[in-house]
């Protein structure tokens, strides 16, 4: 059912969470998963966004750690690392490699309209080729 699985992390609390998620669908599943780092260039960055994670150190320290976690459960990923809109490399990505489902974590930006649209989760809820799972 869910052949090949998207996990667009970041350093957040909300992607560290949603990795437990993750891991249970793959097994279930025996999928392949792929963990997608989106690199936002500063000139880029909305007010909404945190922290742009720029440093290819920082990014790379990211991506392995998170292939690691998930060897730990048994679960050989693959990492792929992209520059760009977040939302919208995701739902590229998810398209280019097939996906079947995108888990990511939920990153609340307020119960306002605008930071609910605004959001990087909403837009991927919205532009997505497939079905999203979002981990609150």
């Amino acid at each position: 059912m869910f052949k090949t699985v998207l996990f667009p992390v970041d350093e957040s609390r909300e992607s560290r969470e949603a990795a437990d998620t993750v891991a249970e669908v793959v097994k279930t599943y025996q999928s392949r998963l792929i963990i997608l780092s989106v690199v936002e260039s500063p000139e880029e960055a909305d007010s909404a966004t945190e922290k742009v994670m720029s440093s290819p150190e920082a990014i790379a320290e990211l991506l392995e750690s998170a292939k690691a976690a998930f060897r730990n459960h048994g679960i050989e990923a693959e990492v792929l690392e992209r520059e760009g809109k977040p939302a919208f490399v995701i739902c590229d990505v998810a398209d280019e490699i097939g996906a079947n489902l995108i888990i990511m974590g939920c990153r609340g930006l307020g119960l306002t309209e605008e930071g609910m649209a605004d959001s990087v989760t909403n837009r991927v809820i919205n532009l997505s080729p497939c079905p999203v799972l979002i981990v609150p």
